[in-house]
């Protein structure tokens, strides 16, 4: 459970403290901060559909060791030299966590299978914590060290701690049960309504990640507040994250929950538009409270589903093309902040998406079952 833990609080770190420092960064031209910012979805996408044919040929266990080689040499390598470098090791340190992000629930389903909603709630609290922390705490400790390399390196000696925890379990190849089973979800709208969902609601947080700081910074914000204000909005959504899988379990439909979350997250960037000074705060906190349809989400692959097998193509279905749909998130809004020279044309888009979302989330949560009976 520990290693698991580390595991997970190493999955968003890697983004956040990018962030957080993204307008500290000298020499990169507009269109390389955005797609900066754009890289970790897009790698998601494309790296993360090779996570199941890893696990095939080494198994979860050892292809997560592999995902945690990856991001901790990746970490390394996007600061010891030039801007190519950063998104070389950029996009290194984002492919070990699009394979880890894959993997992870099928470590928990294996090692925990009574328990697989409150560790899966246990770890999205512990990654959200973990990219709260990251946002937080990188900027100052840039400020303290003289050097934006320091701030961004230190995270390496997480994930490398997270490597060492996961040492014992490398000779664990794991089972994959259920893993034979051919299971079609392209005719199943439930399943492109659990895939949109888990598409926009991956655009609001790597666009939170992102361009915070940026919006605040713009407000009239230091840098160092607009990173501890991304900090509190992902922090405030830490129990909420741990408690969200529960809710959706009991819950008869979970299109209501995804709603009010949804609803909540659309009240936080209007707030942003109109009043970003004045209500700062409080803005932050409705957006990290809105994040929890992650965890919601989450919960959707197994509750949507009544084998292994079906969770696993759900998630597999949902991740890949998920993440795909929301690549362009940032990298767009970044372009028209630029463009239009405020954020009123990039958050009016940003709630449209909020409208998509809870639309999809009430065909998401209609009780069903999809991709073969228990029997099967």
């Amino acid at each position: 459970m520990v290693a698991v833990l580390l595991v997970a609080a190493n999955l968003r770190g890697g983004v956040t403290s990018l962030g957080a420092l993204l307008d500290g960064l000298d020499g990169l031209s507009a269109g390389t901060r955005s797609f900066l910012t754009s890289l970790p979805v897009l790698c998601f996408a494309v790296v993360g559909a090779t996570g199941m044919t890893l696990a095939r040929r080494l198994g979860v266990h050892r292809g997560l060791g592999v995902a945690l080689g990856l991001l901790v040499a990746g970490l390394l390598v996007r600061v010891i030299g030039d801007p190519w470098l950063l998104l070389a090791g950029t996009f290194v340190a984002c492919a070990g966590i699009a394979l880890a992000n894959v993997l992870l629930p099928a470590v928990v389903k294996e090692g925990f299978p009574d328990r697989v909603g409150a560790v899966t709630g246990a770890y999205s609290a512990i990654m959200s914590l973990g990219a709260a922390i990251a946002a937080g705490v990188t900027v100052p400790i840039a400020h303290a060290a003289g050097s934006w390399r320091v701030g961004l390196g230190v995270w390496a000696l997480l994930a490398a701690l997270a490597l060492l925890a996961w040492v014992p379990h490398l000779r664990d190849r794991g089972h994959r049960r259920g893993g034979g089973t051919r299971v079609s979800l392209w005719r199943e709208p439930v399943a492109w309504a659990v895939t949109v969902v888990f598409g926009t609601q991956s655009l609001f947080a790597y666009v939170v990640m992102s361009w915070l700081p940026s919006i605040y910074a713009d407000a009239g914000f230091s840098h160092a507040m607009a990173g501890l204000l991304l900090s509190v909005s992902i922090l405030v959504g830490v129990p909420v994250f741990f408690l969200a899988p529960s809710l959706a379990i009991r819950a008869s439909s979970q299109g209501h929950l995804i709603a009010v979350l949804t609803a909540l997250l659309a009240v936080g960037f209007a707030g942003l538009w109109l009043a970003p000074v004045a209500g700062a705060w409080l803005w932050a906190v409705l957006i990290g409270i809105g994040g929890a349809v992650f965890p919601v989400t989450l919960t959707l692959f197994s509750i949507r589903t009544a084998t292994t097998a079906g969770t696993t193509a759900l998630s597999s279905m949902a991740q890949s093309i998920g993440y795909l749909l929301a690549a362009g998130g940032p990298f767009v809004v970044g372009l028209l902040r630029e463009s239009t020279g405020s954020w009123s044309v990039p958050i009016a888009l940003l709630l449209g998406v909020g409208a998509v979302q809870i639309v999809a989330g009430y065909v998401a949560g209609r009780p069903v079952v999809i991709g073969g009976s228990a029997e099967d």
